[in-house]
This record gives structure tokens, C-alpha cells and sequence, in this order.
């Protein structure tokens, strides 16, 4: 008889794999290479991704990296930007750059410009533009609309960064810093060439060691690619099935601990990958997210979690005297001191050079201002 997971062991097995449920001492590039990188379209939101996860973390153990280019922000899952190594870089992006091809000829502000247009001659417009120097999509778009003024300048930018694997340099990105988002090519900031043959089938492995028990189309949310399942399917995996009969695959020796291991109180960031990388996602996220009717189009909230699921939101306001750490929890918290003490942890990390801290917890359910 085929295995049956419940709801909360899933998450406890997603939560174990992500280190949340312990923190690692593992090294930073370790730990990204192991998730298989952070979302990190946001500057530095995604530090306290890391906070999370690593014992003893601090800015500069990511930032170093960074700036040495051990570590890069490109677009690859999902065809967003996220933290990888440079490895990683190279890798991955060949393997997802079908989804990367499916975003730009079937977007629906830049597609239009694809059709009929030279498009291996504007890449190689591109590269040569990007090679002298890092540019901002702006400036690129504007350099190639000067030899293909028909099309739209930002149409022409998103083709490159679509087609040719383009990294976000420093400063962007580094902790404590800010700059343009320039970007040039990921062979010319890297010095070696992207992987030419990638495989799905690592590419999947290391997805169910980073995030659990998962079906097909999780899988495919999270990487943006279709057609898994002959992928999946041929891979020597344990087969199991959540509690609503939806066929789970798993590394046979992955841990999978008891749905009642106790899970800390734990802060995730805005684009946190434990949150986005599932089609059904409710092993963490509960129907409470849902019924605060976030704004589509407005800050994307920052969650944290109790007994291993998502218990409320949270926000930083600081100014030059006082940095506070607003809790805002979706029902009452059954252990609320042991969510504040961590709250003030990371309100250490994340305002170490302001004079006075304060944790905030709010009613339950209290509507954002």
C-alpha cells in the first residue's frame, strides 16, 4: 500500500529540508546551493531568507560573496531573479531557459515586438553592447533601438534579458548599499561558458531535497518548466500520497520527520522560496493568508510562522531613534513570548545601528493601515 502523508508532515518534511525547522552551520554558498538558490528580485529582503536559516549569519558572509562573484542574482526559476551560485548560474539557467523563451514570445506587452524581428541578431547586438560595460535595461533598450527603431526599447531589453543569461552587478544587491540595476552576461562576469547539456534529472533531484515530498505540478511550479512528468517519473523515486490522493515523489532517503516534531517560531522574507515553490502550497500556508485579502498590486507581505505554518504578518518601521518590529498575527498566538523573542532577534539583525528596539504585537486579524 502506497504511503500516505499528512498535511503536516509535508510541511514538517518541507520545513526540515529548508532549515527551518533547525538552524545549519553550514556556509552560505552551501546553503544556497542546497535550496537551489533564494528568490531575490528584491535587494536585500532576501538576507533575511538567510537570517533564518544559518546560525550566526551576518550580511557580510552573503555580501563578500557577492561582490567576489561567488555568488550571482539572475533570473533563472520561474523566470525570476534569484540568489545562486556561480555554479549554480551557469547550470540552471540553461536548464529552465525554455520557460525564460515561453515568458517573452507569449508576453503580452513585449510578444507583440518578437514577431518578425531578427532575434539571434539583437542577441548578438546585445552581448556586444553588454560586454563593454554593465547597462541598465533603459540604456540597452535605448542603444538597440538605435538599429531596430521600430520596435520598442523596453521590448528589446526584455529579449535580452529573456535570451542571453544577464546577472545584476554589484552594488545592487550588496547589504547597506544601493545602485542602478545594470546587468551584463553571465559568461562575461563569470569568465566560463553556461552548461551545455543540463540536466532535468539533477534538476528535479535537487528540487525534492530542497523542498520535500512534491507532485508533478509542484515541480513545475517551482522551476516554470512543462512537461515533467516522463522526467519524474523516470527517476528512481519513492511514491507517496497526501491525504487528498494526489501522487507525491520523494529521495527515498530525504528525512521525513513526525507531523508532531516541534517547529520554532520562524520569520520568512517577502519572496521566501518555502512559500512560492509548490502548486498547492497549504503544507505552510494557511487559509488565514488568503482571507486577508492582501492587495494584489501592493507590498508583498512577510510572513512568520508558528507550529510551522503561517500564524501572522510582519514589518519593520525605523527611523533614526527607534526601529520596530510590527507582529501582526491572524489569530492568537499560543506561545506569543516565543515569537517576540525572536522577533527581537531578527530586529537585531535587520536595525543593529539604531539606538532603541521595540516588538509590537498587534490584535489578531487587525487590518494593515
Amino acid at each position: 500500500m502506497t504511503p500516505v502523508l499528512s498535511r503536516r508532515a509535508l510541511g514538517r518534511a518541507t520545513l526540515a529540508r529548508q532549515f527551518l525547522l533547525a538552524r545549519t552551520d553550514a556556509t552560505v554558498p552551501e546553503v544556497v546551493t542546497h535550496l537551489v538558490g533564494l528568490q531575490a528580485q528584491t535587494p536585500h529582503t532576501w538576507y533575511t531568507g538567510l537570517w533564518t536559516r544559518i546560525d550566526g549569519f551576518t550580511p557580510d558572509r552573503a555580501a563578500d560573496l557577492l561582490v567576489g562573484r561567488d555568488l550571482v542574482r539572475i533570473a533563472v526559476m520561474r523566470s525570476t531573479i534569484h540568489l545562486v551560485t556561480a555554479r549554480d548560474a551557469l547550470a540552471l539557467r540553461p536548464a529552465v531557459q525554455p520557460a525564460l523563451e515561453r515568458d517573452l514570445f507569449r508576453n503580452y506587452t513585449h510578444g507583440r515586438d518578437m514577431r518578425g524581428l531578427d532575434v539571434d541578431a539583437v542577441v548578438a547586438a546585445g552581448r556586444a553592447l553588454l560586454a563593454e560595460k554593465p547597462r541598465t535595461n533603459k540604456e540597452l533598450g535605448a542603444l538597440l533601438h538605435e538599429k531596430w527603431p521600430d520596435r520598442a526599447p523596453s521590448s528589446l531589453a526584455y529579449a535580452i534579458r529573456c535570451l542571453v543569461p544577464l546577472v545584476q552587478v554589484p552594488p545592487r544587491g550588496v547589504w547597506g548599499r544601493s545602485g542602478s540595476i545594470a546587468h551584463t552576461s553571465a559568461e562575461t562576469w563569470l569568465g566560463a561558458p553556461v552548461v551545455d547539456k543540463p540536466s532535468l534529472d539533477d534538476l528535479v533531484l535537487r528540487y525534492l531535497a530542497a523542498f520535500g515530498p512534491a507532485t508533478v505540478k509542484d515541480v513545475q511550479t517551482w522551476s516554470g518548466l512543462t512537461r515533467l512528468r516522463e522526467v519524474v517519473e523516470g527517476l528512481p523515486l519513492l511514491r507517496l500520497r497526501d491525504e487528498d490522493g494526489q501522487e507525491l515523489f520523494d529521495l527515498p532517503d530525504a528525512p521525513r520527520p513526525d507531523e508532531d516534531v516541534p517547529a520554532p517560531p520562524r520569520f520568512l522574507y517577502d519572496f521566501d522560496n518555502v512559500l512560492l515553490s509548490h502548486a498547492d502550497r497549504r503544507r505552510v500556508v494557511t487559509a488565514d493568508v488568503r482571507a486577508q485579502n492582501y492587495a494584489p498590486h501592493g507590498p508583498v507581505p512577510q510572513f512568520f510562522l508558528v507550529d510551522g505554518v503561517t500564524a501572522g504578518d510582519w514589518r519593520l518601521d525605523r527611523t533614526k531613534e527607534v526601529a520596530t518590529l510590527e507582529l501582526r498575527p491572524f489569530r492568537r498566538l499560543p506561545a506569543p513570548d516565543e515569537v517576540e523573542r525572536e522577533a527581537a532577534r531578527l530586529l537585531a539583525f535587520l536595525a543593529p545601528d539604531v539606538p532603541r528596539h521595540e516588538v509590537r504585537t498587534t490584535s489578531p486579524a487587525a487590518p494593515r493601515p
